[in-house]
């Protein structure tokens, strides 16, 4: 059985000479391109716009973009590495506001580095922390899928929103081990179609019954008793539970609510402990040029306006329960 391209983050971010290598996630499946980033600001670019997706694999690319800064201060022999390199780290920051997991990885490679400034050279040390940080985010996703695998019962459909990242991979690949038949729907995600072209050939890689529906088809399928469970991940989880997650969850878990169908989320780490509320979670608001166009091709009048929140906020009642590398937390 082949294994997803998607599976483990190293396979599609990774480190080639003097250059960080991103695999295009924009043109998957189609073709596997690589792109070349030479430095922190190509790599935020990368960022930007949407080569990297996904919260743990934006975190980790934004990581090997202070790593690339690092090397070129050392290069140049700059006086004032720390100043420079915290600059780089706001850049790196700015590319994607809701998620949190970028943030606290930039700043724990920079504490890192204060720590060791007088022994190593940064570069070495920000390596090291991502060669760490690699080992355990694999480690994290296998054990929450594993967690996540316990609520699934042989012949379930699971719906999924977007690109749950490689824990939902994990969780399908165990319930098949188990000899548990698992169906999964998969909602392609617009504008950047990440439910059709990264989840759903990720989940026909590993051999299961895989079917794509559009955005707005979920609800009929609720209705007609085809959707057991909803699986998605989440870019951020506050203190008090709400979730923010690629854009269209919310109407996801309105209409689970509805037809009393679970859903769960894959919270990998855990909450951010930094936001106590979901209004403090800020929601990035993408260029509405990318709802107007589809692959460089417009598709209404010139004259439309458009509108492109990325992410939305769910509310913790709506929620049936959060899974972590810690276990499942049922909502009360």
């Amino acid at each position: 059985m082949q294994k997803p391209l998607l599976m483990d983050m190293e396979n599609t971010v990774y480190l080639e000479g003097d250059s960080l290598v991103i695999i295009d996630r924009r043109r998957l499946p189609r073709d596997v391109m690589p792109v070349y980033c030479a430095n922190h600001e190509e790599v935020a670019r990368a960022i930007e716009e949407m080569v990297v997706q996904g919260a743990g694999s934006i975190a980790v690319t934004a990581g090997f973009g202070l790593y690339l800064a690092a090397q070129e201060l050392e290069r140049k022999g700059s006086a004032r590495e720390m100043v420079e390199l915290q600059g780089a780290a706001d850049r790196l920051k700015a590319t994607r506001p809701t998620g949190f997991h970028l943030a606290v990885l930039l700043d724990k490679a920079l504490d890192l580095v204060k720590k060791e400034r007088e022994k190593r050279p940064a570069s070495v040390v920000i390596r090291e922390f991502l060669d760490q940080v690699l080992i355990r985010r694999r480690n994290t996703s296998q054990v929450t899928g594993r967690h996540a695998e316990t609520l699934l019962s042989s012949g379930d459909t699971v719906l999924t929103h977007c690109f749950a990242g490689s824990g939902l991979l994990y969780m399908l690949q165990y319930a098949r081990d188990n000899g548990k038949e698992i169906r999964v729907m998969c909602t392609e995600t617009r504008p950047y179609l990440q439910g059709a072209r990264l989840t759903a050939w990720s989940v026909s890689q590993l051999g299961l019954d895989t079917t794509l529906i559009t955005d707005n088809m979920a609800a009929h399928f609720m209705s007609r008793g085809m959707i057991d469970k909803v699986f998605t991940a989440a870019d951020r989880i506050a203190m008090d539970g709400t979730v923010a997650n690629k854009v269209g969850t919310l109407q996801l878990a309105i209409c689970a609510k509805y037809y009393d169908i679970p859903v769960y989320i894959l919270g990998y780490g855990g909450p951010d402990r930094r936001t106590p509320r979901g209004s403090e979670i800020p929601i990035e608001e993408r260029n509405p040029q990318e709802v107007l166009e589809f692959q460089g091709t417009p598709i209404s009048g010139p004259d439309v306006k458009a509108l492109y929140p990325a992410f939305d906020l769910t509310p913790p009642h709506l929620i049936t329960g959060i899974i972590t590398a810690s276990g499942v937390k049922l909502r009360k």
